[in-house]
């Protein structure tokens, strides 16, 4: 890729869900076309992109094709299967790159990363047998949280032991995974930094979120949180301190706990995060064309904010009442194009602007 794209270039996305729809309507905003590789046939993503290769991520010829037609890659989610990224980084720059991959994909590797750079976590133990398991209740205690090590999200690949006799039905729902055990945290709230970087390091943090979370999948975001100065500086310098070790280009998010001995690290996202939706109105430049310009080699906004905003989900059946959100006052609302209501489901969101 060449220092910076220009008008009518092509930015890959491999993944064809909301995110990829919104990344798609971003950077044609910007000029640049999108295609998009997704295995499913009807994607959110193919309503607005400018071309869709539908294929499996074990479809080398697919994936090389894809490649040669595009000018940087990049991604909506995380989980990119390694061979898919061996294949694609043969013809093209994949933006944020396999370091901040590797790391985020297995939540082992992901914490003793974060501990690395000196900033705290959970308390966590790996578990491989259910010997692991019990052996490690003793070390954390309960309540604790046992967790697939790759793939969850959204609550699924969770358990809750709520006493240590949990154990056993705990390691049966992880079907054979490997996983971790992870301490309960006390904390007063949690909330989420969305960072971007670029490829010259430039470095922007859009102001903190507050998250609510119910049934383990994000219901709101509210900014600003309920934050002091000094937790509001720290929370944007932890960001900023993942970004440079892993010399990331892209967007970031950055999920925190607020206790009393400071901010601790829940996760982080290499990619676009719903907590950041809020962006879309109440920054001049939303999170997804803050990708698009970081990966795309164009300065970045500087991720000021006009507006007291709430973002809320909209998840499976709440999506029937888009019509009547319609109709009140200082809100926007995002929809996915998902025909197919699931509970649990996350079919769009809305924007409130908060005047009071």
């Amino acid at each position: 890729m060449s220092d910076s794209l220009k008008t009518g270039d092509v930015i890959g996305i491999l993944g064809g869900g909301q995110l990829g729809r919104m990344l798609s309507v971003a950077a044609a905003r910007l000029g640049f076309r999108s295609h998009i590789f997704e295995p499913s046939p009807s994607s959110p993503a193919a309503d607005v992109a400018h071309a869709v290769t539908c294929a499996s991520y074990n479809d080398e010829k697919a994936l090389c094709k894809f490649a040669k037609s595009v000018d940087v890659i990049t991604y909506e989610f995380e989980n990119v299967p390694t061979s898919t990224l061996d294949t694609l980084e043969k013809f093209r720059t994949i933006q944020p790159g396999r370091e901040a991959l590797r790391v985020s994909q297995d939540r082992v590797i992901e914490k003793d990363f974060i501990n690395n750079l000196g900033l705290a976590t959970a308390p966590y133990v790996p578990i491989e047998t259910i010997y692991d398991l019990k052996n490690a209740i003793k070390i954390i205690g309960v309540p604790a949280v046992l967790k697939t090590r790759r793939f969850g999200y959204d609550g699924k690949g969770q358990a809750l032991l709520k006493r240590e006799g949990d154990a056993e039905k705990a390691f049966k729902a992880m079907h054979g995974q490997f996983s971790v055990l992870e301490g309960f945290v006390e904390f007063s709230r949690e909330v989420s930094v969305i960072g971007a970087r670029n490829a010259t390091g430039d470095l922007v943090c859009f102001d903190p979120g507050e998250n609510v979370h119910r049934n383990g999948i994000l219901r709101t975001t509210k900014v600003p949180a309920c934050l002091n100065t000094s937790e509001r500086t720290d929370a944007v310098l932890l960001a900023a301190k993942i970004m440079n070790k892993l010399e990331y280009v892209g967007v970031m998010g950055l999920e925190l706990f607020v206790t009393g001995d400071g901010l601790i690290v829940n996760e982080f996202a290499p990619r676009v995060h719903n907590s950041g939706h809020w962006t879309q109105n109440a920054c001049i430049v939303d999170q997804f064309e803050q990708h698009i310009r970081a990966i795309a080699g164009w300065p970045l906004s500087d991720g000021t904010r006009y507006n007291d905003i709430v973002m809320e989900n909209l998840i499976g059946a709440d999506v029937k009442k888009a019509s009547k959100l319609a109709g009140i006052k200082n809100v926007a609302i995002h929809l996915y194009g998902k025909t197919t209501i699931k509970k649990g489901r996350k079919m769009g969101h809305f924007n409130r602007i908060l005047t009071e």
